[in-house]
């Protein structure tokens, strides 16, 4: 006998499906627990199984060797109308399953046990369930620990729904969070070329470059919302990118970087020392000609990561900052950044340009 759709059926569907469970790999978690479920209730057969539309799918089973089965042969489909525990000592004896060719097979499933596995709104979305190929009953204490078991189930599906809806509520803020900083750095941008002072301008300037890098770092955030650390390397990348956009045509900045997983805070921080890095060598480096700014990353086995800065800038050209010099406000920003990594920073400059090494420990290198 063929099961009837249940009288919720399609938000029974809509529930399991939000799962998103449905075709994924098999995982330990959930073939531990059939295998506990078999063990414990001395049954060949353990199914994790999920009623789809038009089909039985197992997220995990021992004793069968299939991955589903079509709806029409389920004898699930028949215990989700049920009760939240069904035992069947004989399967030929009841009318809903007496005619089933799994149960009239040789050997044929001739005992089933099944606990319902529910949706935090209540619909049944499948049942943990153990068989045989013999007639029996299951002792009180294996029926408990069936119930058990598959309050486990649902703890693993509803921790996994809540992480998953999390990620994409964090990738949701990241994106509108760098849309709305792109649109302040615009605004900025359009107050900047509006100053007639060569400071000001400067110092928006600077502005709207640190709003964009915190916007790209919140794109970056977006694209990979699985992974708690931000992979620096390419994040870097795209913020040298962003300083180019903004330089003049004549000076350009190069970077290489090796990758190492760090915080987004770490991120955010580098960020800001590249693009002070940059902003300094543009200012007091190049103020006739052209050249390079080069930018380098690399983990030291002393010092945890070293950041480098150098440039091409031509000789004479170079002007004098910190002792002896006028101390800006890029270099404060600067000296503020990598204090707040633990690091260290020297800088040269002379003839040949600024050199700047910086040194610094990450959380996670």
């Amino acid at each position: 006998m063929k099961a009837q759709p249940h009288p919720f059926e399609a938000a029974r569907l809509a529930a399991l499906r939000a799962y998103d469970i449905l075709d994924t790999p098999r995982e330990s978690d959930f073939d531990d627990i059939v295998m506990l479920a078999s063990r414990i209730c001395d049954a060949p057969i353990s199914v994790i199984n999920l009623i789809d539309e038009t089909r039985q799918w197992f997220k995990a089973e021992t004793g069968l060797g299939v991955r589903e089965t079509p709806l029409a042969s389920s004898l699930c489909a028949h215990v989700i109308l049920e009760d939240d525990f069904v035992e069947i000592p004989d399967t030929l004896a009841d009318a809903r399953m007496a005619d089933n060719p799994l149960c009239l097979a040789d050997p044929g499933l001739r005992f089933y046990a099944g606990a319902l596995l529910k949706s935090k709104g209540g619909y049944p979305i499948g049942t943990l369930c153990v068989l045989d190929n013999q007639p029996r009953t299951l002792s009180p204490l294996q029926r408990d620990a069936l119930r058990v078991l598959a309050d486990q189930v649902m703890t693993q599906l509803d921790l996994r729904a809540v992480i998953a809806n999390e990620a994409v509520l964090r990738s949701e803020i990241d994106h509108r969070v760098k849309n709305s900083l792109q649109l302040i750095g615009g605004f900025v941008s359009l107050e900047r070329s509006a100053l007639g002072n060569d400071e000001a301008r400067d110092s928006l300037e600077r502005v709207a470059r640190q709003i964009n890098i915190v916007a790209a770092l919140h794109e970056h955030l977006a694209m990979d919302a699985t992974n708690e650390l931000i992979e620096l390397g390419p994040y870097l990348d795209k913020v040298v990118g962003l300083i180019n956009s903004t330089l003049p045509a004549e000076v350009t900045v190069v970077g290489s970087f090796e990758n190492v997983p760090v915080v987004s805070r770490e991120a955010s921080i580098v960020a800001t020392i590249v693009n002070e890095l940059a902003a300094n060598a543009l200012k007091h480096s190049f103020k006739r000609s052209s050249g390079t700014i080069d930018l380098s990353g690399k983990r030291v086995a002393d010092a945890g990561y070293r950041l480098e800065c150098s440039d091409d800038a031509e000789q004479g050209e170079v002007e004098a900052i910190g002792p002896g010099g006028r101390v800006g406000l890029g270099l404060k920003i600067l000296r503020a950044s990598v204090r707040q990594l633990g690091g260290t920073m020297t800088a040269t400059h002379g003839n040949e340009g600024y050199s700047t090494r910086l040194d610094f420990n990450f959380s996670g290198v």
